[in-house]
C-alpha cells in the first residue's frame, strides 16, 4: 500500500469518528431539549393545578357553609342540667319520683335504663347494690352537717371542716342527687365508699358498661379540678343514651361536654 493510499484511509477514519462524535453530540442535545420541553411543560402544568386548586378553595370559602349540627344542652335537654359546686340546682326544679324496692326513690325518665342496668349487671355475675339515690334538701342537709361535725371532730377548724366536706358531701343545693337522676352504687360485698370500691368487680363492670344504659361515671379520677368533686368510683348520672357514649368514647366529664368551666 503506497503512501497516497494510507493518508486516504487516515482521512476516512477520522472523518468516520467525526461523524460519529457529531451525531453522539445531536443526540445529547437533542434529549437536553426534550428535559427541557418537558420540564418547563410540567412547571407550567404545576402552576396550572395549583392555580385550579386555588380558585376552587376561594369558591368553597364562597359558598354556604351548613352549620354544624348543635350538640343538646341544659337549655333544651333537662337530662343535661349541669349541678356542681359553681351550678347550684335550678330553683324551679322538679323531680317526678319512682319508688325503688330499696326504699330509695328516682327521676322516672331513668328508672327504665337504671333497671335494665342492674338487670344486666346482675346477668352478668356481679351484685350491685344501689345506697343512695334521690334526696331532699333536708337529706343533703344532714348529710353535710354530719362530715363537718366528723371532721371538727377530727381536729379541723370549723372553716376548714365546711370547706373540706363541701369536696366530699356536696353542699346542699349543689349536689346531683338532688336532681333524681344519680345512683350511688356499690358491690353488696364491699359496701364501702372508699376508692377501693373501684377494685370491685361490680364497680369495674359498671364503668366499663354504663354508658350502654344512658349513665356515665359521674367523678373519675383525675378530674376533681373539672367537677370540684373528689373521686367516687360508685356515683352514675343519667344523662341519656347517646351523650353518655360520647362522654365515655372520649374520656370527659359531663362539664367538659357542656364546655362550661368554673
Amino acid at each position: 500500500m503506497d503512501e497516497r493510499e494510507r493518508r486516504r484511509q487516515r482521512r476516512y477514519r477520522e472523518a468516520m469518528r467525526n461523524r460519529a462524535i457529531a451525531a453522539a453530540f445531536l443526540v445529547l442535545l437533542i434529549v437536553g431539549i426534550i428535559f427541557i420541553v418537558k420540564g418547563c411543560k410540567d412547571k407550567k402544568q404545576a402552576q396550572e393545578e395549583q392555580q385550579q386548586q386555588a380558585a376552587e378553595a376561594l369558591a368553597r370559602q364562597d359558598e354556604p357553609q351548613e352549620p354544624e349540627p348543635a350538640k343538646p344542652s341544659a337549655a333544651d335537654n333537662e337530662l343535661l342540667t349541669l349541678v356542681n359546686p359553681w351550678n347550684p340546682l335550678p330553683s324551679d326544679w322538679e323531680v317526678d319520683l319512682v319508688d325503688l324496692s330499696n326504699g330509695s326513690q328516682i327521676d322516672r325518665r331513668c328508672y327504665d335504663a337504671l333497671q335494665e342496668m342492674m338487670d344486666a349487671c346482675r346477668d352478668a355475675g356481679y351484685e350491685p347494690l344501689i345506697c343512695s339515690a334521690y334526696r331532699t334538701q333536708e337529706t343533703q342537709q344532714d348529710l353535710f352537717n354530719n362530715k363537718v361535725a366528723k371532721l371538727e371532730a377530727g381536729g379541723k377548724s370549723h372553716d376548714e371542716a365546711v370547706q373540706e366536706a363541701g369536696t366530699v358531701v356536696a353542699v346542699p343545693g349543689t349536689s346531683e342527687h338532688q336532681l333524681g337522676l344519680t345512683v350511688d352504687v356499690v358491690d353488696v360485698n364491699n359496701q364501702n365508699l372508699t376508692e377501693e370500691q373501684e377494685k370491685t368487680p361490680t364497680q369495674k363492670w359498671l364503668m366499663a358498661n354504663s354508658w350502654r344504659y344512658g349513665f356515665i361515671h359521674r367523678y373519675p379520677n383525675g378530674k376533681s379540678a373539672v367537677t370540684g368533686i373528689i373521686y367516687e368510683p360508685w356515683h352514675y348520672r343519667y344523662v341519656g343514651k347517646d351523650v353518655a357514649q360520647e362522654i365515655f368514647n372520649r374520656g370527659i366529664t359531663l362539664e367538659e361536654y357542656l364546655g362550661v368551666t368554673h
